[in-house]
């Protein structure tokens, strides 16, 4: 998961998609985007909480990749799995992949390989498609078929909250 800050940022200012209820989003996410690109980190925090916290997923992803990378933020795993859960139940690609590592290495949660894979077939599914599934193949060689089994029906049970 060893992300730098800009290469979230810049990622996920080109793949987010506008409708005209999200103009306003936009604005304020963006100018969060622009803040953090210019090393500004508090006001970036400053207008991207507010959003998390009323649900955007976007903004949910963004704080969980600097909690738990340490970016801005003291490192903290579980906040970091607490905020790609949020984003992920709402079918963040990034996110999902990035609950995946940290099911994998056991970084907030307990270590989960089923979890991991379900999570990385469904940040695959959602867009993450190259990085998602060679993280789902990994875990995958540490798992029993039953477990593989197990991880593909949890992936297709999985049904986003939006």
């Amino acid at each position: 998961m060893k992300r730098t800050i800009k290469s979230v940022l810049i990622a996920v200012a080109l793949t987010a998609s506008f409708t005209k209820a999200q103009v306003v989003y936009a604005q304020n996410f963006d100018q969060g985007v622009e803040a953090a690109k210019k090393g500004d980190i508090g006001s970036a925090l400053r207008i991207w909480r507010p959003l998390a916290a009323q649900g955007d997923a976007d903004a949910q992803f963004i704080l969980g990749v600097m909690y738990a990378e340490g970016t801005g933020l003291a490192q903290d795993y579980k906040e970091a799995v607490r905020l790609f859960g949020l984003a992920a139940a709402q079918g963040n690609a990034g996110a999902q992949s990035n609950l995946g590592v940290m099911y994998e290495k056991g970084e907030g949660v307990a270590q989960d390989y089923v979890r991991a894979h379900m999570w990385f077939n469904l940040g695959a599914i959602s867009g993450d498609s190259k990085k998602a599934l060679a993280n789902r193949d990994r875990v995958a060689a540490k798992m029993t078929p039953a477990q593989i089994a197990e991880a593909q029906k949890l992936a297709r049970e999985w049904k986003p909250t939006k």
